[in-house]
This record gives structure tokens, C-alpha cells and sequence, in this order.
């Protein structure tokens, strides 16, 4: 029996190798990639070809809705499970826009994440409980006339979102530059484009704005140093 090929992309090593043993324990799921950051889950898969992706939302450089849309607009049939500590409606109405095709929070056992996988595989979805039954509930809601409650939707394209969660994290725009393969030039007029965009025309605003919507989390504001000149320190005399 073939197995189900899995790439997961999650940035603690320690949490890699709990799932992995975790989604291997029956034998008929395998783990033929592991990506730390969402860049390399997308580049990754466009390498291994994975049936399904286990892919957290929080991770340093791109996160996860963000590849999931990637990934999804270069491979649309890719399936795609969201494992991520949160479940506020924000995060989860992101990675279903994206294109999900579930979302389990990871207080969930082993036997439910290899379940999620299995149907997945199978071109189905699966959602937590709780997730599961506010969706329902949002669709009714659509369909009933009542309308749902539209938060204002900015419509930041793919490029935006990368350049934002990169200034949110306190990269430079030299940094930025290398990462994203563009010119200085060109992050300085992206940059401003997205505040004009946003109305926001600072970086803690943006920081902020980032943190609000789900492309970061804010603890990862504090894992991140913009550059800086090493201080020269002066021996004493006698060291000389």
C-alpha cells in the first residue's frame, strides 16, 4: 500500500520531530520533507510534491497563510492542513481565504492529526469541532440574508503581504532587498505604496496592523534585530 507523503512546515525543531513521529506511528503516512519557515515550505514543495502539507500560520520570513496561498495559486490541488495553536476567527477566516482544506489546533492527539491527514488525502476536509460549526454557522448565516459582518478588506496582494510581515519583523530594507531578490529602490517604493494603502505611515502602525490580522504573531517581533554597527571597546592599558 502506497503511503501518504506529508511535507511539514513548522519552525520549532522540537515540534517537527514530535509530529513526525506522531503522523509515522501507523506506518501508512510519511514524512518526506520538513521546512522551518514558510519560503522553504513553498519551495519545498514545489521539489517533493507532497499529497498533503502540514503547515503552521506562525513562522519567521513568510507564514503560513501566506504559503498556503502561494502554494496553492501555483498548485491548486495541493491540499493543505492548517495546525496552529490559535483559533480566533481572524486566523482561521485568512487560511480558509487561502484555500485550506482544514485547520486543527494543536491541543488536538496524534490520532486526529493522522485522521485529518488520511481524509485530506482523500479529497476531503476537516476542521476542529469548534471551527467546523462557527463555518456552518457564517454560511447559514450568509445564506439566511442576515449577512455577515464584513471587516474592511484591505485586498493586499502577495507581494504586499511578504513586505509587510518582513517590515513587521524588523528586518531592514536592505535585508528585505536580499530576501525578496528586488532592489533597494524598489523596497523603498513598495513601502510606501503599502502605507499609502493602509493609511499607516509608521512602522509600529504597520507592526501593529500586521500583528491584527494574523501575518505575525507578536511574539515573534521580539525574536527579530534589525542590524546594527559592532560598538568598538577600548582594553585597558595594562591588556594592550
Amino acid at each position: 500500500m502506497r503511503r501518504i507523503t506529508v511535507l511539514l512546515a513548522e519552525d520549532h525543531t522540537i515540534v517537527r520531530q514530535g509530529l513526525r513521529l506522531l503522523v509515522e506511528a501507523d506506518g501508512d503516512i510519511g514524512v518526506i520533507g520538513e521546512a522551518k519557515t514558510g519560503r522553504e515550505a513553498v519551495q519545498m514543495t514545489s521539489e517533493l510534491r507532497p499529497d498533503v502539507i502540514v503547515m503552521d500560520i506562525a513562522m519567521p520570513l513568510l507564514n503560513g497563510w501566506e504559503a498556503t496561498r502561494q502554494i496553492l495559486k501555483a498548485f491548486p490541488d495541493m491540499k493543505i492542513l492548517i495546525l496552529s495553536a490559535h483559533s480566533d476567527p481572524e486566523y482561521v477566516e485568512q487560511v480558509v481565504k487561502a484555500g485550506a482544506r482544514g485547520y486543527l489546533v494543536k491541543q488536538s492527539s496524534g490520532d486526529i492529526l493522522a485522521k485529518a491527514i488520511r481524509e485530506l488525502y482523500k479529497g476531503k476536509t476537516f476542521f476542529t469541532s469548534s471551527i467546523a460549526k462557527r463555518l456552518k454557522d457564517e454560511f447559514q448565516q450568509s445564506t439566511d440574508g442576515i449577512g455577515l459582518r464584513k471587516k474592511k478588506d484591505h485586498q493586499l496582494t502577495s507581494r504586499e503581504t511578504e513586505l509587510l510581515q518582513l517590515i513587521a519583523e524588523g528586518h531592514a530594507n536592505k535585508q528585505i532587498a536580499s530576501e525578496l531578490g528586488i532592489s533597494i529602490k524598489t523596497v523603498e517604493k513598495h513601502r510606501q505604496h503599502l502605507m499609502e494603502k493602509l493609511n499607516i505611515h509608521d512602522i509600529a502602525g504597520l507592526t501593529r496592523f500586521a500583528i491584527a490580522a494574523g501575518i505575525i504573531e507578536s511574539s515573534v517581533q521580539s525574536t527579530v534585530k534589525p542590524e546594527a554597527p559592532l560598538k568598538q571597546t577600548r582594553l585597558p592599558a595594562d591588556l594592550t
